[in-house]
């Protein structure tokens, strides 16, 4: 009997450096989940880094680095997954150019995350060709390796939509041999943990808030203990409300329902102190931490391991790349092999 086939699902992180707990629960370790049911092609984006960081590139190397040990720590296997970098798939930006030509410029300027960037980063210039197209480089990313799911959460699923506008475009305009070329991929809505960073606010690198998957355990402790909690619990004799407090909500992703009960209990009677239930939320985050830190040292101490797995998965990606790309350049008449015209047909028959 012929195994069915996986169906394929596609995504990635910008270079950004090492990546935290909001990037884990919230895509990482659902990613690692998804290797053994689908085809799965991870990337690491370092051109999309450069949409905002195009005016200092000096650390993009070191940040693909950085993420990639994070990927393998967190689980993605070079075995299950095709694991690459964006830029050492040249055929990105081919079908990136292409597709620009066609993408109406209405659509980039009501993407949803244009004007909310431009307006939350100030201390960069965003007037750029690259910041209003990278949605359509994104599309790219997509349409290349003909992935039928992106794993997103809610917020994303307007970039999806946005690629199957992309890919609906195109197969109106161009066809391969009488059939389309793209598929029109889904969202694949993926349960993601709102993890609070130490301020209180969503977890992110922007508001110097995070605690990396690499932090060291007693940073994390010395974060923690520093963290905001209930705004009405002034004095240790009040009590508090852990569902309004962003160590209950460490505690609810991190901790066991033992450990929960007793934060509950506790806090709500004024029976421990926030110093105590923040060194339990610290407890349970470190164990949960450790295995990822212990795989991650693998490749820390040989980080050419980790390049080379990077190498051979961009090699694989590049093969995928080039049959897409051999269908797109078909069907636009821009093959570089030559076909004898049709007998009867008019024009030189070149494509």
């Amino acid at each position: 009997m012929t195994a069915q086939k996986k169906s394929r699902v596609l995504s990635g992180m910008r270079s950004t450096g090492k990546l935290h707990l909001g990037n884990y629960l919230g895509a990482l370790a659902n990613w690692v989940g998804l290797q053994d049911k689908y085809d799965c092609f991870f990337f690491i984006a370092d051109w999309h880094a450069l949409t905002t960081d195009y005016a200092d590139t000096s650390a993009v190397k070191q940040n693909s680095l950085e993420v990639m040990l994070d990927y393998l720590a967190a689980g993605l296997d070079p075995e299950r997954s095709t694991i690459f970098l964006q830029s050492h798939v040249p055929q990105h930006a081919e079908l990136h150019l292409l597709l620009s030509l066609i993408t109406p410029l209405g659509w980039l300027e009501r993407v949803p995350t244009y004007k909310e960037q431009r307006e939350n980063i100030k201390d960069k210039d965003l007037g750029t060709y690259g910041f209003l197209g990278y949605p359509v480089l994104q599309s790219a990313d997509i349409m290349m390796y003909k992935a039928d799911y992106v794993p997103v959460g809610e917020d994303q699923v307007p970039h999806i939509e946005f690629t199957r506008e992309i890919a609906r475009r195109f197969n109106g305009f161009y066809q391969c041999r009488g059939r389309a070329v793209f598929p029109e991929p889904q969202p694949l809505l993926t349960p993601a943990a709102k993890v609070p960073g130490t301020d209180g606010r969503k977890m992110s690198k922007s508001y110097n808030n995070t605690i990396l998957l690499s932090e060291p355990e007693a940073s994390v402790r010395q974060k923690l203990k520093t963290m905001v909690t209930d705004p009405a619990r002034v004095r240790r004799s009040d009590p508090g409300n852990p569902d309004v407090c962003p160590v209950g909500d460490l505690h609810k992703i991190f901790s066991n329902q033992e450990t929960l009960a007793k934060v509950d209990a506790g806090c709500r009677s004024a029976g421990i102190g926030c110093i105590e239930c923040k060194g339990w939320a610290a407890d349970a985050m470190v164990t949960r931490l450790a295995p990822i830190q212990q795989r991650r040292k693998k490749y820390e101490d040989n980080p050419k391991l980790a390049w080379d797995i990077l190498d051979a998965g961009s090699a694989r990606a590049a093969t995928v790349a080039e049959a897409t790309m051999d269908e797109v350049r078909e069907a636009m008449h821009m093959s570089q092999q030559y076909s004898p015209p049709a007998p009867g047909a008019g024009g030189s028959g070149g494509k």
